[in-house]
C-alpha cells in the first residue's frame, strides 16, 4: 500500500511540474525546461523508493551489463555485411523488375492490348 502511494505522489509531482511548465509560460523557456527537469530528478527518485521502482532499476543496471557484453563487428565487417546488402537488394530488385516486365509482355500478349 506504501509503494502504491510513493507511485501516486511521483506521478503527481511529474504532472505538477509539465502543468507548471505550461502555466508559466510568461518566464523564459530555459528555467521552465530546468524546474521541469528538477521535478522529473524528484519524481523519479520517489518511484525508486518504492519495490517497482527498484526492480526497474535492476532491469536498467542489468540491460546495461549485458549491452556490454556484446561483441560488436570491426568497421571492415560492417563495411562488408553493408556492401554485400546494397549488392543483394540491387540483385532482388533487377529480377523483381524483369518479372514484373514478363507479367507485363504475358497480360498484354493474353489481352490482346497494345498493338
Amino acid at each position: 500500500m506504501v509503494d502504491k502511494i510513493k507511485l501516486t505522489i511521483a506521478l503527481l509531482v511529474l504532472v505538477a511540474g509539465m502543468a507548471a511548465f505550461y502555466l508559466f509560460s510568461e518566464y523564459s523557456t530555459l528555467m521552465r525546461t530546468l524546474g521541469l527537469l528538477a521535478l522529473v530528478g524528484v519524481s523519479t527518485a520517489i518511484a525508486l523508493q518504492t519495490e517497482t521502482g527498484r526492480g526497474g532499476w535492476a532491469f536498467v543496471v542489468g540491460a546495461r551489463t549485458e549491452a556490454r557484453k556484446v561483441v560488436w563487428p570491426t568497421r571492415k565487417e560492417t563495411t562488408q555485411t553493408t556492401l554485400m546488402v546494397v549488392v543483394m537488394v540491387v540483385i532482388v530488385g533487377i529480377l523483381l523488375w524483369l518479372l514484373d516486365m514478363g507479367l507485363v509482355w504475358a497480360v498484354r500478349l493474353f489481352t490482346g492490348a497494345g498493338g
